[in-house]
């Protein structure tokens, strides 16, 4: 893979069984052009957010067609950096640490 930049696609899928998308991860998971790294998942409201490195958005947009994969969007990203908190970033460690959504 050649030089990757940073991407957020959006999926809404009100309803879509909790499986259907862990199957999916799965399958996005085995793609070589592109890196699948985490999914954000609101499940209630049927709201995904994956984050992905890949070459370009047509990129994704390929592997989500070829896939039968819906997306709402797809926007290239840059990562904030923690040093601009300040000294918040502590305080914003340890909120986060005990968040009531973590993963189990």
């Amino acid at each position: 893979m050649g030089k990757m930049k940073k991407f957020i696609a959006v999926h809404h899928n009100p309803g879509i069984d909790c499986k259907k998308v862990h199957a999916n991860w799965r399958r996005l998971a085995q793609v070589e052009s592109a890196q699948w790294v985490r999914t954000y998942f609101d499940e209630k409201g049927g709201w995904r957010f994956c984050y992905w490195l890949a070459p370009d958005s047509a990129e994704l947009k390929k592997i989500f067609d070829q896939m039968d994969v819906s997306y709402e969007q797809i926007v290239e990203v840059e990562e904030t950096v923690p040093d601009m908190w300040g000294e918040r970033w502590e305080s914003h460690l340890k909120a986060d640490a005990t968040a009531s959504n973590l993963g189990d």
